[in-house]
């Protein structure tokens, strides 16, 4: 301890002296500690969650419509590019034809 008398005599030593302080409550205080914040911690938690879980409700009903049109646009674009991969023609290509 006389390590720790030397320390304390030094200039600005008072945030060192603390922080070994700390250190040494630490594994009485950090369980106690813990046990107290844990209900604040879940709280929180739930909290989140909720909010979260209200948001993506919202933003789902918001933007569902959007959302199917996508996909039915993507599944047109898609049958359109397979018929054409297959040989056959779009309408668009076929009166594009015509007119050659």
């Amino acid at each position: 301890m006389a390590l720790l008398e030397d320390v304390a005599k030094m200039e600005g030593a008072g945030p060192v002296v603390l922080g070994i302080g700390a250190l040494m409550l630490a594994p009485t205080l950090l369980p106690a500690l813990g046990r107290a914040l844990r209900p604040v911690v879940k709280g929180v938690i739930k909290t989140g969650m909720t909010i979260y879980d209200e948001t993506y409700a919202s933003m789902r009903e918001a933007t569902g419509d959007l959302i199917e049109e996508a996909r039915a646009e993507l599944r047109h674009e898609a049958q359109s590019h397979n018929g054409q991969a297959h040989g056959g023609m779009s309408a668009e290509g076929q009166r594009g034809h015509a007119h050659a």
